[in-house]
């Protein structure tokens, strides 16, 4: 279970991106770029600064930043999203391997930096059959319920977020009333950015303590799946990612039993493709979703 929860950390963190996005309208395609610059940024911003929360900080901005790329182009020159978000991921599939190598000299992976350790609180211990489970994760998986559980007041119980759902479901009719359809869009995609920026930071200064080249092994195109799976909701981010997370736990389960590794690192994408044929058949993403309300 432990492992489940710490493989399903990054995810859920990615997910909630993808679900803001959506939510405002905007395809969740750039999830794996902004992730991968959270990543790369959050070990530079730790390595700078001697401070993993530095990193941390590092990864949500350059997150947000990369994310701006993705709805600037989409929202005001009206690329098509596919282009907009794809460029996003290839921008900072480049981008990483070129600031590794001009800071630390290699292309494929950083120095180690500071990084997060595990919690380790007496009283969490204490509850009965989880407490040792959860005393065994960082810092990210308890920031990750949070902001799971902020992002469902701030979208279903607030008028920031009616607006916003709206602005995703249908963007004409949200400019009718005077809502300003491109403010909320790039709202949304901007925290979603820094959201996934702070999922690949869980991944380069949480679980490890260096940036890896192809780290993030695609979660952010993964994320997309789960999102759908979920129904594009807070909670369904995080039911889904564990779901996903078990079985990338597997590989560490069954490491060094009879079974071909190629097999087990197979497992999660298997799941993946099992969710993509067989479970988003009734999934409906919001009917504005890519749509401009000038158009």
């Amino acid at each position: 279970m432990s492992s489940t929860i710490r493989m399903s950390v990054p995810l859920i963190l990615v997910t909630l991106s993808a679900t803001l996005q959506v939510r405002s309208g905007i395809m969740d395609l750039g999830c794996e770029g902004m992730m991968i610059a959270g990543a790369v940024f959050g070990v530079l911003g730790s390595y700078l600064s001697g401070s993993a929360w530095v990193g941390v900080l590092f990864a949500v901005v350059f997150g947000a930043l990369f994310s701006l790329v993705h709805v600037f182009l989409h929202v005001t020159y009206k690329v098509n999203p596919t282009i907009s978000g794809m460029s996003v991921n290839l921008l900072a599939s480049a981008v990483a391997p070129l600031l590794v190598m001009l800071v630390w000299g290699r292309q494929t992976l950083s120095d180690k930096v500071p990084a997060f350790g595990k919690i380790d609180v007496a009283a969490i211990g204490k509850i009965p059959i989880f407490g040792k489970v959860l005393n065994e994760q960082t810092i990210f998986f308890y920031l990750s319920l949070v902001l799971a559980f902020v992002m469902w007041i701030v979208l279903f119980r607030t008028t920031i977020g009616l607006r916003l759902r709206m602005v995703g479901e249908n963007p004409k009719a949200a400019n009718t009333i005077g809502i300003n359809v491109v403010k909320y869009k790039y709202i949304g995609t901007l925290l979603g950015g820094a959201l996934a920026g702070l999922g690949g930071a869980a991944l380069s200064i949480g679980q490890l303590d260096m940036f890896i080249e192809g780290m993030t092994a695609g979660r952010g195109y993964i994320a997309i799946v789960i999102n759908a799976f979920g129904r594009f909701h807070p909670f369904g981010a995080v039911v889904g990612s564990l779901f996903f997370g078990f079985f990338d736990s597997l590989q560490m389960v069954f490491q060094g039993v009879l079974i071909p590794s190629q097999i087990l690192m197979m497992m999660p994408y298997f799941f993946t493709l099992l969710v993509v044929s067989f479970g988003l058949s009734r999934s409906s993403s919001p009917a504005g979703l890519s749509k401009h309300h000038d158009i």
